[in-house]
């Protein structure tokens, strides 16, 4: 994938990140970016949808993310991990439950535009919230169920063994450093396609748009 091919300028666009950082791909090789992953991401800075703030595009299907600065340009992309379960809703009241209670059936990543940004969480410190009320995070892997084989899963080059969270985002550690972490120290906005829902439902000014 050409990062150029997917990057937008916005003069007019305020970047509310601290520090400029350098185009990061980790996409592998020969692997594709969908046409509707782009046409969001420029409709967002056409739009000014993220009001300026960093924003981030993640297909659950191809298990990539994109992230952009306030000025609409691509500073990284990304394999990601999602949640094991296809769907895109968010179980009532699953915030409150601890991982290993919830069910197989309601480990979705919620699909949806989300503002976010970092905070506490009760267990793992300061995180960066994508949506706090389903308490869906991006964090980079961890290596605490050796069985789920999560680096492995980021490393291959298909996305089709990239569903193995709770529903939170994974990305490896040196993209979480390098790129999320500086990208969103000030909040952003996430743009999480779905898995079965039209984008006319989960995005509906955007549908209209095109």
């Amino acid at each position: 994938m050409a990062l150029a091919f997917v990057s937008f300028g916005a003069a007019s666009a305020g970047d509310a990140a601290a520090q400029p950082v350098a185009s990061v791909d980790q996409l592998p090789r020969g692997q594709d970016v969908s046409g509707t992953v782009i046409e969001l991401a420029g409709w967002v800075v056409a739009t000014r949808d993220s009001q300026g703030y960093p924003f981030a595009v993640m297909d659950k299907a191809a298990a990539q993310i994109l992230v952009f600065g306030g000025d609409g340009r691509l500073r990284g992309a990304a394999p990601g991990l999602f949640g094991s379960a296809i769907g895109d809703h968010t179980a009532p009241g699953i915030a409150g439950l601890a991982l290993r209670e919830i069910p197989g059936r309601d480990r979705t990543t919620p699909a949806g535009r989300f503002v976010g940004g970092f905070g506490p969480s009760i267990d793992a410190g300061r995180v960066l919230w994508v949506d706090y009320d389903s308490a869906v995070s991006i964090h980079p892997t961890a290596t605490g169920v050796p069985a789920e084989k999560r680096a492995e899963r980021l490393a291959s080059p298909s996305p089709d063994d990239n569903r193995v969270t709770h529903g939170c985002i994974n990305v490896s550690p040196e993209f979480y450093e390098r790129i999320i972490r500086p990208t969103f120290e000030r909040g952003g906005v996430f743009y999480i396609l779905p898995d079965a829902a039209p984008i006319a439902e989960t995005f509906p000014e955007f549908a209209q748009s095109r």
